[in-house]
């Protein structure tokens, strides 16, 4: 299984509200499409952003798991909903499930792969989904 890191508030808004896109520069890999993959809070936070909720200040740790649906590159003016962004990719996210409890692990840039006791941690969890 593998894992995509996004900065806070980003994956807190991913598993605890309604964010089901995220916006990257670079293309979802064809293999990663309809993949499940872990969500990882990263160790450092989008100064730049701005959403209030709870569960937006856990750092460096598996909080919830996704199913990538698909990609699309959106130009300036062509958003697909409130949590998207001008001139990016859009990863379109479905059947998401926050982890009753967040899983400490060290994140990487792109898709990484967690080491066995990470996974294992996240499987114990009872989230009602089937991976």
């Amino acid at each position: 299984m593998k894992a995509i890191s996004i900065r806070q508030p980003w994956a807190g808004a991913i598993v605890h509200q309604s964010k089901r896109v995220e916006n990257r520069t670079w293309k979802l890999p064809a293999s990663m499409h309809g993949a499940r993959v872990l969500i990882h809070a990263a160790a450092q936070p989008d100064r730049h952003a701005i959403v209030y909720g709870p569960h937006l200040d856990v750092y460096g740790a598996i909080v919830g798991v996704a199913t990538i649906t698909g990609c699309h590159w959106a130009e300036k003016g062509r958003l697909c909903g409130p949590w998207s962004d001008d001139n990016a990719y859009h990863w379109t996210l479905d059947d998401v499930v926050a982890l009753p409890e967040p899983v400490p692990a060290k994140g990487a840039l792109g898709f990484w792969t967690p080491n066995e006791e990470t996974v294992n941690a996240v499987l114990r969890q009872e989230t009602g989904v089937a991976w």
